[in-house]
């Protein structure tokens, strides 16, 4: 099955900086693609070029097999729908009006837009002015908006940004149904615990540059966590094994694969160490993009 998105070499530059540097981004069918990356790392750059609201400097997208270019643009955007940076709609218009606005910029009828509120579950606020949304509808009101051509492809920058749990649950839950109705859902995020209930698969840039992209399984195939080696005798142990560093049960060491942990065990073991337990550390995806991205950047 073909992509939804691909994109060769994607490039921007602006002056001497480089936003987005020769990306090979590649979206499935179908899925929920986690977009992460700290602060400046080029997603809502990426987004933007993907949506043609930014030219690239050099590279290539496709989109639904076809090239994206300033002539093809139009005929390929009534599939897409899109949110990115703030949630749109007018704060004196009530959630309907604001939907009968996409309508008739959109040449559409009725139906589809109450299928879009009624997805995003605001029917029964419809008539409430947007002013008085609360930060959670009105990000609801914009993926309503987004849906209103019943896109095949969805592209979300940051759509729980500023949310509560539960709006962020709420998003969350909204997002995977999507996806299980067959849209693609290309959504950016800095809350790492969401995009990981949520996606399916992702991709990690790091200064313009793709350092990831895959299922999370194999981005955990890329870190090795911490080990923990239980023992009384924490001391010795910490003499006998370069970096080691001490805890209440033991000793932690970094960075040792599965060879190198059971020569490590052997080793303690000639030496008379008494080996209570050995495990690896549990991992988040935090801890892993952390990892993946050399704590450059806060997100």
């Amino acid at each position: 099955m073909s992509p939804v998105i691909a994109t060769r070499g994607l490039t921007k530059q602006f002056k001497e900086h480089t936003a987005v540097d020769g990306l090979d981004l590649t979206i499935p069918q179908g899925v929920v693609y986690g977009f992460l990356g700290p602060n400046g790392s080029g997603k809502s750059t990426t987004m933007k070029m993907l949506l043609g609201l930014t030219q690239p400097t050099t590279g290539e997208i496709e989109i639904f097999g076809k090239l994206l270019t300033p002539a093809s643009r139009g005929a390929l955007l009534p599939s897409i729908g899109s949110m990115i940076e703030a949630p749109p709609g007018y704060g004196h218009l009530t959630g309907w009006e604001n939907m009968q606005i996409v309508r008739d910029m959109l040449d559409l009828v009725d139906p589809p837009i109450e299928q879009a509120l009624a997805t995003v579950r605001l029917t029964e606020h419809k008539d409430k002015l947007v002013k008085d949304y609360s930060l959670g509808m009105k990000q609801r009101l914009g993926i309503a908006m987004a849906l209103a051509r019943d896109p095949s492809l969805l592209v979300l920058d940051e759509p729980t940004n500023g949310l509560d749990p539960a709006g962020i649950e709420e998003i969350r839950t909204l997002l995977v149904e999507l996806a299980s109705r067959g849209i693609t859902v290309m959504v950016s995020s800095h809350l790492l615990d969401e995009i990981d209930k949520m996606a399916t698969v992702l991709g990690i840039l790091s200064s313009g540059k793709m350092i990831f992209q895959g299922t999370r399984d194999e981005l955990f195939e890329h870190s090795v966590p911490d080990l923990v080696i239980e023992t009384p005798a924490s001391e010795r142990a910490r003499a006998l094994v370069d970096g080691a560093i001490l805890v209440p049960e033991g000793i932690t060491v970094g960075g040792l694969d599965k060879d190198q942990t059971a020569d490590l065990v052997k080793r303690l073991a000639a030496a008379d160490v008494p080996i209570h337990e050995v495990r690896r550390v549990q991992q988040s995806l935090e801890d892993v993009f952390m990892d993946l991205t050399g704590r450059g950047g806060l997100l």
